[in-house]
């Protein structure tokens, strides 16, 4: 057995759970390949030779849903606490992802798997969200908006709507635990009461699973079938737990006929890379190819949340269909085209020198008040940020997505005059790390409580390092804008802080924070992933 230097950090880093450390590659395993880079040499996808390489999102991109509009795609996915939230993506190839806009901005509360779709000329996102529980609708007649205000379908008992067009025209929502409900024909409304319409196909009582969950339901006409593709099994928990199965039917009334291959994707392994895979839906490509998308955590890194995958589809003789990238740890063929320059460049920097503020589809507020957007704004190369609350806790600190096992991001910070500010990895407002300082004194952020308070030599002005090397947090600090550094005596290790641990189905996102008194101002804040 042998040991990349990657797996031997992971494998140090110490999940709670016995079963997380990545595992031992046998020699004659094939060669793990190495990602590509784009943006702050973060990892992509494509691997620029006709394949790619999965995750197709990294980081925190759970629940995808993705629409086909012509030769072009849209996706966006589950955006919890973060406002605003529903980012929608924009790709030409499936592959290489840029972020257009951001279609919510209403907290309406925790934000869970959307439906984007569209009908008619309009477009559609379906919302459920926990706190409250409900199920809302927004529309806009451009993908990029400007989004209604949120109406909501008083729906509070269901989570996952995924949008049906049936054979006679009628539109429903096919809802969680085989339920749908029709809407109105304008889909702004509902009509009629909740049915129950369809038994999920159960697995076998001692697979080792979070829970039978029936969720995320996904409907296709292909064919003479419409297909109702879900998952069970629960979102996380075991690792073999989530899973992807489907049924068809004739008519979107039913009867269903469960799939015979079920389950369709599922974890077996815990050597696999790749686990609790599951909330498919499928999509064609632009050569006519077929292929779903889905999420899963990787192996070793439930601190970066779920993130998404591309499995090609391919459709069989007897009219069903099966995923044919196997545990998706190997390059794949990508899908055919989508070339002649049409590709757009994936991701986004992260790196940012506030020339503008890219609020929505880079920076996001956790859990904001309604007047929360006012505390942030751009001036001379410098993002101001009124102070909130005492620190990350009660303060609605400003994040990002990093989709790397490793990375390092720095800042400069100035503080006003009784104002404390600095940097963090975030997972919720109980759960957090990271370093921060007043005019005196620094303030340490450990297991989402401030701990100690060490001599602040610099003043109200220092530059901050946060690193974070595949769960190794360290920090380190510069008086003279980053051209020497020192090392702050506090080392922390944070493969503990994701959702198995805390719940929430969130991530560990850097961030930033200002609290106490006054305005922060946040210069050349740079991220690299290494």
């Amino acid at each position: 057995m042998s040991l990349t230097r990657r797996e031997v950090m992971a494998t140090g880093a110490g999940l709670a759970t016995a079963i997380a450390a990545p595992p031992l590659r046998a020699s004659s395993d094939p060669p793990v390949p190495d990602y590509a880079r784009g943006y702050d040499n973060q990892r992509i996808a494509d691997l620029g030779d006709g394949r790619f390489l999965n995750p197709l999102m990294a980081g925190d991109h759970p629940d995808p849903t993705i629409l086909k509009d012509g030769r072009d795609y849209y996706m966006t996915f589950s955006t919890f606490d973060s406002y605003p939230g529903l980012v929608i993506w924009h790709s030409r190839d499936l592959v290489n992802w840029t972020p257009r806009t951001a279609a919510l901005t209403t907290n309406i509360g925790s934000v869970w798997a959307p439906e984007l779709t569209k009908h008619g000329n309009r477009y559609f996102l379906y919302i459920p969200t926990k706190n409250p529980t409900t199920n809302w609708v927004i529309w806009a007649d451009s993908i990029d908006g400007p989004w209604s205000e949120p109406i909501d379908l008083h729906l509070p008992r269901h989570i996952d709507p995924g949008h049906a067009v049936g054979e006679d025209g009628s539109r429903w929502l096919f809802l969680s635990g085989g339920d749908r409900i029709r809407l109105a024909d304008d889909g702004l409304s509902t009509l009629g009461a909740v049915e129950h319409v369809y038994d999920p196909w159960h697995y076998p009582g001692d697979w080792d699973v979070e829970g039978f969950s029936p969720e995320g339901p996904k409907v296709l006409r292909h064919g003479g079938y419409f297909y109702l593709v879900t998952a069970v099994g629960g979102t996380a928990g075991p690792p073999t737990g989530h899973m992807v199965i489907a049924a068809r039917s004739t008519s979107i009334h039913g009867p269903w006929e469960h799939h015979p291959g079920n389950p369709l994707v599922r974890t077996t392994s815990l050597a696999e890379k790749w686990w609790s895979r599951g909330h498919a839906t499928l999509v064609e490509a632009p050569d006519g190819g077929w292929w779903s998308v889905y999420h899963g955590y990787e192996n070793g890194y439930w601190t970066l949340g779920r993130q998404t995958l591309l499995d090609p589809v391919e459709w069989t003789a007897d009219g069903w269909f099966r995923m044919t990238g196997g545990d998706l740890s190997q390059p794949i063929a990508k899908p055919g085209g989508g070339g002649g320059g049409a590709a757009l460049r994936h991701g986004q920097k992260l790196s940012d020198d506030f020339a503008t503020l890219a609020y929505g589809t880079k920076w996001n507020f956790f859990r904001p008040a309604p007047t929360e957007r006012a505390r942030a704004r751009v001036e001379g190369g410098a993002l101001l940020l009124d102070a909130s609350g005492k620190a990350p806790s009660d303060g609605a600190p400003l994040l990002l997505i990093a989709g790397d096992t490793a990375y390092r991001f720095e800042c400069d910070i100035e503080i006003a005059p009784g104002g404390t500010a600095g940097l963090i990895l975030f997972y919720d407002d109980q759960l957090y790390c990271g370093l921060g300082f007043d005019e005196q004194r620094f303030v340490t952020h450990q297991y989402g409580i401030e701990r100690g308070r060490p001599a602040n030599p610099h003043g109200r002005r220092m530059r901050m390092r946060v690193t974070n090397d595949r769960h190794i947090v360290s920090f380190h600090t510069s008086a003279d804008g980053g051209r020497s550094w020192s090392r702050f005596d506090r080392g922390m290790e944070v493969s503990g802080y994701h959702h198995n641990v805390r719940g929430g189905f969130l991530m560990l996102r850097p961030g930033l924070y200002s609290a106490g008194q006054g305005t922060a101002r946040f210069r050349d804040f740079r991220f690299t992933a290494l």
